[in-house]
């Protein structure tokens, strides 16, 4: 577990940092909860839009009376768009205290002292610090990811099934269904589901996105790697 103000992190096989995985989530936000004051509100109109457009980050300054500005904190869930079982993928919670009033009506912006970042995951929970998310960059797939994983299973269902040729080895049992869980510029990850829990697979791009626009060459060279694997898929006929 990374305490804020740790030195910032690099992917680790093929993986997002825990600060880029923080940025994309707040990037392709549509709506987050607000909690201030002892009040809770949930905000719906992000649109789409970075809310650290409208909530500037300022570092905490050692010594300060920050003990006398009121708390905020900032929470927002990542749920997986296509139907899989246990839809929320992460939770992200931002802690601080404000510098300038809140409102969430309007165009204003909203400065606070912040305190930390909180990343929580299936595989446990990560702190990351103000440095580590100013320096990273969110996924360039993060604000697409979603239209791109409903049209791969509405259109192109038997493609995802596809994928199971490139998973190797298989889980023990049956597979029931085969859906695309996540997508990042890192690769595809599958969310395969059996009978009594399920197990979540990622299948690496040649080489890492610079851009959405190299995303269909990416996938399709997976297809085509399935495509010449012999890998039999186990999902009943």
């Amino acid at each position: 577990m990374r305490m804020s103000g740790a030195a910032p992190a690099t992917p680790a096989a093929g993986r997002p940092t825990d600060a880029e995985r923080v940025r994309s989530i707040l990037v392709a936000a549509h709506s987050m909860t607000v909690v201030t004051d002892g009040l809770r509100s949930e905000v719906r109109h992000l649109d789409g839009a970075d809310p650290m457009g409208r909530l500037h980050l300022h570092p905490a300054e050692p010594g300060g009376d920050g003990e006398h500005r009121p708390s905020i904190r900032l929470e927002f869930t990542d749920i997986a768009p296509t139907p899989v079982r246990d839809r929320v993928r992460a939770r992200v919670t931002i802690l601080g205290r404000l510098l300038t009033p809140y409102t969430d009506e309007g165009a204003g912006s909203t400065c606070m002292e912040f305190g930390r970042a909180v990343l929580e995951t299936a595989q446990g929970r990560s702190y990351v610090g103000i440095e580590e998310l100013d320096a990273a960059c969110p996924d360039p797939l993060a604000p697409f990811e979603a239209g791109m994983l409903t049209h791969l299973l509405d259109d192109h269902a038997e493609l995802v099934t596809l994928l199971l040729r490139l998973v190797r080895p298989l889980p023990a049992g049956a597979i029931l269904r085969v859906l695309p869980l996540a997508m990042d510029r890192y690769g595809i990850t599958l969310r395969l589901e059996q009978r009594r829990g399920h197990r979540d697979v990622r299948l690496p791009f040649p080489s890492p996105l610079d851009d959405v626009e190299q995303s269909g060459v990416q996938i399709q060279a997976l297809f085509s790697a399935a495509r010449r694997s012999s890998h039999r898929n186990s999902l009943p006929a």
